[in-house]
């Protein structure tokens, strides 16, 4: 049965993920509520699932021009240093803290995502 809710998991996470609504988001709290995984370790097995997928996004955007590597670049300099900064306070803070932290991040990105505007796209 457990490998069973495994697989379901894993499926619903990647469809989701593959919408582009955060599959992270059900994976990690699959592992943490269900499986009983450690927060900080359930939030680096998501960023390990994600490698793949970000690494195909990058080649298919890339190959169809639809990267602006100017603007990538400046995000890519200050993501990097968010990481080592993230990395750090990890260390420092409790797992308790760090789950409550994600739960109100994902409560804010869901009612974000709820009442955002949807911009109008011209066909070019």
């Amino acid at each position: 049965m457990n490998t069973i809710l495994n697989i379901i998991a894993g499926i619903i996470s990647g469809m989701i993920g593959a919408m582009g609504i955060g599959g992270g988001g059900v994976l990690i709290i699959y592992l943490t509520l269900y499986l009983g995984m450690n927060q900080l370790n359930a939030q680096g097995l998501n960023l390990l699932f994600f490698i793949p997928c970000a690494v195909i996004a990058l080649i298919i955007h890339s190959k169809n021009s639809l990267i602006k590597w100017k603007d990538a670049m400046l995000l890519i300099v200050f993501g990097i240093i968010g990481i080592c900064i993230g990395a750090l306070l990890t260390s420092y803070i409790p797992e308790n803290i760090l789950r409550k932290i994600f739960a109100v991040f994902l409560l804010i990105i869901g009612i974000y995502t709820i009442f955002k505007k949807e911009e109008k796209r011209s066909s070019v």
